[in-house]
């Protein structure tokens, strides 16, 4: 039964993606090249589609080419496979794989300390009058903690790492932050 609705459901997002692509192509360029939605929407409807890959918890970003999967999957095989599928991906340029394995067992503590690391990462955030100013967002996977979104300057770049650093059960910080 279970195998059943997931063939129904990939087939829907399937169709849905075969619409919203014909809407793409019609909205193409006038070089033909590949958009940075065009290759998230791909990618995504891939990783939907490989039974390798629990899509649920991996996110997919593209800028400029480069595809960027994050989030949590339950091994090692499944963090290549979903590598795998993005490589396959026609008109990517690379594949960066922030993937972290956290086997299920795991996952509820893993989520649970990550949902609680981001809330203090926030509230250091918005207590900071530096950074008042920045547009950020924050997500923790396995205790790294992934900044993203916009800085009005390099300095507030840097204190928004050191920020997000200095709260407790964060083993790293990567700061994607544009300026």
């Amino acid at each position: 039964m279970r195998r059943v609705l997931l063939s129904v459901g990939v087939a829907v997002v399937l169709s849905l993606g075969l619409l919203v692509a014909l809407g793409f192509a019609a909205q193409g360029t006038a070089t033909g090249e590949v958009t940075d939605s065009w290759l998230t929407l791909k990618t995504k409807l891939a990783l939907l589609a490989d039974e390798r890959v629990s899509s649920n918890e991996v996110s997919v970003k593209t800028v400029k080419g480069v595809i960027t999967l994050h989030g949590k999957v339950a091994s090692a095989e499944e963090q290549k496979a979903a590598e795998e599928i993005a490589r396959r991906i026609e008109g990517q340029k690379k594949v960066v794989n922030q993937l972290t394995v956290v086997p299920a067992a795991q996952r509820k503590m893993v989520d649970r300390q990550d949902d609680q690391i981001v809330k203090e990462v926030k509230r250091g955030i918005k207590n900071d009058a530096r950074l008042t100013k920045a547009d950020i967002d924050v997500r923790a996977d396995e205790g790294i903690v992934t900044l993203t979104g916009k800085a009005p300057s390099l300095e507030t770049s840097v204190r928004a790492s050191e920020t997000a650093r200095r709260v407790p059960g964060v083993r790293a910080v990567r700061n994607e932050l544009t300026l």
